[in-house]
Order: structure tokens, then sequence, then C-alpha cells
């Protein structure tokens, strides 16, 4: 193939407004400034208020709207939230490499061989090889600089990111919750929830796997050591779960620092050899190789996918490190490293096609295959790790929003909030992964599996997206819709593309993303149904002080009584049952509520509500964002603040156990209503989640007919 002139297929003039934001905010500033007559005003409210933004609660123009608190007193791991310390961001951008970059960083290992020596490979022509180069260089430029980097970490929920926080803003903003457009963003936000189980469960197999494929490019005698030594080092890095990650997080930056040297290192000395294939930098290739291969450049495109399967993490990992120096790792580190790698696996194939079975383990000298392979290795553990804790973090977020049942969460560290250890969803998660890595056994096979969890979920977020910038910041159509269809373009199109792989693994995506969306679905109407249930059994507080009153007073016993009650109002149905059956009561009665709210942290300020409702009975309201535990202790410790001297030893606390039936009326199908009963029966007890000491805990059971 001839040398083909780099200046006369620069494609910069063209795209000069989109690169000159790269470098930094403060570069995008003054270039949105000197074209802010020829541009105005679409560069003003995405690049002329970009510092602005990174430091505010919520970006956009009318964010107070949505949330007008300051930052929480308890932070998220690692600090979270933005700084001006350069120093701080520093030291979050090399913690940030280790957590927020651990998937897209491992994609080299096998997305330029999905496109050559996988299942549905393409002929290794020039042409083709320059194509997909520049499908994935511009995947990378679009989708995760411009769409992720730039534009959706700005949709920031106090700091905090992914699909349950940007979920929460569109409850948060919206008045109407019985409305059909609330309703399918509802809907949307859940199943790319359920689709990130999936993309989980994935993860740590293909990524695992594709390092130990690196043992078969060594030789052939280590074939069958692959599979074996894969499904070790995954059982080991579940069980290392229970012990947390805060100390081994520590060490994760500096090798992922390694990671992306050796792999822009690997590029370089194969770009060298052919400098031309730097040419792909045009997107007149990519345009060439759809127009070459008509229905068959589609499909190669669901293979071109995997070098962006870990764009997310960014937008969901966001309150763990703040924007900026996610930004930064990005722009210097981790953006260059990719780039020259896959333009060094490109150089690779134009000298020797012959390599396309394993390109990336091809540019590695022979001498140093096995250190490699280590270092990959390493490198996929840390992705898989990241994913693993964001499962956790998931489910924290959907048992504090209503989504799931209360599971056994363990907090791995006295010091540093976040750190969360899920016995229940390890072990499924675990026994997956093992069965994936059996099933299909090469991690080709399984990225017929990968892809559609992250381009749906992409899409998705898109959707969701065009609602906050739109109704939540006021942004105006003709700003907001091409740079949402230019999104959607991306999205939909890689998300067709995977689709035509349903059959050749694709299916174990959708079905887990189903099996868990029914789930979450169905605990959401149970809950709701039994509230109502609740409710139409309930009585007036006012109404229940009054017959204290009227009727011969009760004798009151000495201590204290916290009865837990799921609504805020009314009078809880362990207390009725408490008195019917006792005829008597504590000196001092607490109707205690727990309300989760639409924002990842409540601070301790904020916690309570508190009033007194008479005769020695206190309504106490506490209030937990969707991503921290509530604690019962935590409670009433804050209660001695506002007048309730409360002694653990003096007090009973009365839950209520629930008996199911299911032939009542309420309007959700039988085998929902057993799903729900069952699920029910399977929480984790509320005596533990609470954190409320067993010995003080008083158990009131009920039947309740749905």
């Amino acid at each position: 193939m001839p040398a083909v002139s780099l200046a006369a297929t620069r494609p910069w003039r063209s795209f000069s407004a989109w690169l000159a934001a790269l470098p930094s905010p403060r570069f995008a500033t003054r270039f949105a400034k000197r074209y802010a007559k020829r541009f105005a005003p679409w560069s003003l409210p995405w690049f002329a208020s970009a510092d602005a933004q990174d430091t505010a609660p919520q970006a956009g123009p009318d964010a107070a709207d949505v949330s007008k608190s300051a930052a929480p007193e308890l932070p998220p791991p690692l600090g979270g939230h933005d700084a001006p310390d350069s120093g701080r961001n520093l030291g979050l951008a090399l913690a940030a490499l280790g957590v927020v970059y651990g998937d897209i960083g491992t994609s080299p290992l096998y997305a330029v061989r999905e496109c050559f020596h996988g299942q549905h490979a393409i002929a290794l022509l020039p042409g083709n090889i320059m194509g997909v180069l520049s499908l994935i260089v511009w995947s990378l430029l679009i989708v995760v600089s411009l769409k992720y980097v730039m534009f959706i970490m700005r949709a920031d929920n106090k700091g905090e990111g992914g699909i349950f926080a940007l979920l929460a803003l569109v409850k948060a903003g919206t008045k109407d919750r019985k409305s059909r457009s609330y309703t399918v963003l509802v809907t949307l936000g859940i199943f790319g929830a359920a689709l990130l189980y999936g993309d989980g469960i994935i993860t740590p197999a293909i990524s695992v796997l594709s390092a130990m494929e690196g043992l078969d490019v060594a030789t052939d005698q280590a074939a069958p050591f692959i599979l074996p030594g894969t499904c070790l080092i995954l059982i080991l890095l579940f069980r290392m779960q229970k012990h947390g990650t805060e100390r081994i997080g520590k060490v994760f930056g500096p090798l992922m620092v390694a990671w992306f040297t050796v792999l822009a290192v690997l590029g370089i000395m194969a770009i060298v050899e052919r400098p031309d294939i730097l040419a792909a930098v045009n997107p007149v290739h990519a345009y060439r190789f759809f127009v070459e291969n008509h229905m068959h450049g589609l499909v190669v495109l669901g293979s071109v996918v995997l070098c962006i399967t870990g764009g997310e993490a960014l937008y969901a990992d966001m309150g763990h490190f703040g924007a900026r120096p996610i930004r930064l790792s990005w722009y210097v580190m981790v953006l260059p490293s990719l780039l020259l790698n896959y333009f060094g696996q490109g150089a690779l194939l134009l000298n020797h096609p012959e390599k396309a079975f394993n390109p990336f383990y091809a540019l590695v000298p022979h001498s140093m295959l096995y250190p490699m392979v280590v270092l990959a290795t390493m490198a996929t553990v840390i992705a898989s790790q990241a994913m693993i804790s964001g499962v956790f973090s998931l489910t924290q977020q959907a048992v504090q929003l209503g989504y799931c049942p209360r599971i056994h969460i363990v907090n791995t560290s006295a010091e540093t909030k976040g750190q969360i250890y899920l016995p229940g969803i390890n072990t499924a998660m675990m026994v997956a992964c093992l069965g994936l890595v059996l099933a299909f056994k090469s991690s080709s096979n399984l990225a017929g599996a990968y892809g559609i969890a992250v381009t749906a979920t992409m899409g998705i977020t898109s959707i969701i997206y065009f609602y906050v910038v739109h109704s939540l910041w006021h942004w105006s159509y003709w700003k907001t819709i091409p740079l949402v269809v230019l999104f959607l373009v991306f999205d939909v199109t890689y998300l067709g593309a995977n689709l035509l792989k349903i059959l050749d693994g694709g299916w174990f995506t959708l079905t887990v993303a189903g099996l868990i969306m029914l789930a979450i679905v169905t605990w959401r109407d149970g809950k709701q149904a039994l509230g109502e249930k609740f409710t139409a059994m309930g009585l007036p507080i006012n109404l229940f002080l009054e017959s204290l009153v009227a009727s011969d007073r009760p004798m009151r016993t000495p201590g204290t009584a916290v009865f837990m009650s799921v609504s805020a109002t009314g009078t809880p149905i362990t207390l009725l049952h408490h008195y019917k059956h006792n005829k008597m009561l504590h000196e001092l009665i607490i109707l205690l509520s727990v309300i989760s709210d639409d924002s990842p942290f409540v601070p301790r300020s904020s916690r309570l509500e508190v009033s007194s409702l008479g005769h020695g009975f206190f309504r106490v309201i506490a209030h937990y964002g969707f991503m921290q535990t509530p604690s019962v202790p935590e409670i009433l410790q804050l209660a001695r603040s506002h007048g309730l001297d409360i002694e653990m030893e003096s007090t009973s606390f009365y839950l209520g156990r629930e008996t199911l039936l299911t032939g009542g009326q309420a309007k959700m199908a039988g085998w929902r209503k057993s799903l729900f009963a069952f699920m029910s029966r399977n929480a984790w007890n509320a005596t533990t989640f609470f954190g409320i000491p067993p010995g003080r805990v008083v158990e009131l059971g009920a039947q309740v007919e749905l």
C-alpha cells in the first residue's frame, strides 16, 4: 500500500471547534470567547462556562432549580468532588486510572482482533484496515471525548454520576410524576441499570480470559492451562472482595500508569515502521469502508464498539473522583495511549496481516511476552475489580431508591465511605462469570455477548440527557436537538450492529437485563401496592392520640419505644397492633421513618426532622441519600441535638413482619404477586440492615392480602 500524505487528509479544519476544546477547559473558554460571534449562542452554554460548571453541583443555566444544596458533609470515597488544588487533582487523576479507565484501557486486548479475526471478521485489505482504524479513532473522540467527557459529565447530581443519578435528576425536576413522558424515562433508566448488570458479569470474564490468551501466543503448550488459569484468577478476585479494596486500590493507579505507558510504547514502535497508518484519522476512510463493505461493514461495527465499552464508567464513577481529575487523566494519559496502541496494531496488520489472530500480543517482542501477560492480567483484574465495585454501588443505590429488596451490605472500611461488599451479589457474579468462561471458552466467543449492554445504556443516557438539558436547564430545541442527534447517530448505529450478534451471545446480556428489570419493576410495583394497602388500613395519628385522651389513659411504662414506619404520615401499623394486644405504652414514643432522597448524599445537619405530637409522641423523619446506608444508632445520636435524650439500653424497637397473601385486589398479575412475596420473604432482615441491636427488637407479624 503506498504511503498516504497526512497533509492531504488532515481533517482538523472542519472540526476545529471541537478539537480546540480538547486540551483543557481553560483553552476551550478562550476558544469560545474568540469565536463567540460566529457560533453564538451555541458555544456559550457548552464551552464558555466550562470552568464554572466544573465547580458547580449542577451544570446548566438553571441547575439551581433542581438542587440548591451545598456539597455533602460526607464526601464520596477518595474525596469525590472537584477541588481547585492542582496537587489533589493530580492525585485523584492517578487514582482514577485504576478505577475509571480499567475497562476501556484493556479494550486493545481484543477490539482490533475481533474486527479481523472474530466470528464476523472483515478481509485484511489495506482499505479495510484504514477504515476500521478510522472508526476506532472517531468513536473514541466523539463518543468518549465529546459526549461523555465534555457534555454528559455536566449532568451531575451533586457531584454524582451514573444512570441512577441521572434518573434522580429527572425525578427531582418533574412535577407531574404520572405523565407518560416521566413513566417512559423512568422505565428506560431502570432498563439501562439492568443492562449494566449484564455488562458487569461479562467484563471480568472477557477481560481476564483475553489476557490469559496471551500465553497461547507465547507457546502452543500453554493452551490447556488458559481456561483453568482464568477460572482460578476469577475465583481469587471474587474471594478477595470481602476484605475490601481500599488498600489494594492504592496500587491500582501506578499499575495502570505502567499499563498505559506500555500501550503507548508498543504502538509507537509499530507506527515508526508504517507512519502512513496515521492517515486513518481522516473520517473519509470510515466512509469508504461502509461504501465498499455494505452490510458486512455494519456487522464489523459491532466489534469496533468494543473500543468504547468503558465509556459509561467515566460518568458512573464521577462522584468518586470528580470531573476534573477524570478529564485530566483522559486527555493526558488514557486517550493518547489508546490511540497510539490502536494505530500500532493497524500498522502491524499492514505489514503482517497473518498476525491478525492476536495483533495486540504480536506487538510485543517475543522475549517480553510472559511479562506482558502478567501485566495484562493485572490490568484486567483491575478492570474487573472496578466493574464489580460498580455493581455493588449500583445495587446499593437501587435498594435506597426502592427498586430492590434490602440486601446484606457490609462496610469494609470505617474511614472511607462507599467501600462496601455485598456477599450475595458477589457470589452470584462469581458463578455467572465462571459459567460464561466455561460455556464460551474464548474471548472471541464472548465478544458476541459484549457490547449490547453498553450501547443500549449509551442510547438511554443520551435520551435522558436530552430531557435534562431541555426541560431542566431550559436549553432551546435548536441547541439541544443537533447535539443529541449526533450522540444518537453513534449510539443507535452501534446498537443496531450489536443486535445482529444476538444469536452469537447477545441473548445472554438481554436475558440477564430482562430478568433483573422484571425483578426491579415487580418490587417497585409491589411496594407501591403494599403502601396503598397500609394507608387504607392505617389511622390518622391525631385520631389515635384523641382516642387516648377520650378513653381511660393507658398505662405508661418507663423507657422509649421506637416504631419504624415506611410512611411519614399516619399511625404505624405496628403501634396499632402493639396497643391493641398490650393495652400499654412507653413514656416516650418515637415514630421513625427513613426516607431516601433523590440526591446521592444528605449532610448530617439536614438529616433529621423532629416534630412533637403531644402526649409523649414524637415523629422523626430521617433523610438519606441514595448512596448512603441508613443507621438507626446514628439517627438516635442526632436526635439528642433536637432535645430527645434516648438511651439505647432503655429503648425497644418495634418492627413489622408481613406475611403476604396473593389473593387480593391489587392490580398485579398473580405470578408477579408471588414473585414479590418471594422477594419480600428473602429480603435481608431490617434489624441488621438498619444497624439495630438485635436484643432490643420486637417483631410484630401481620397477614396482608395483596
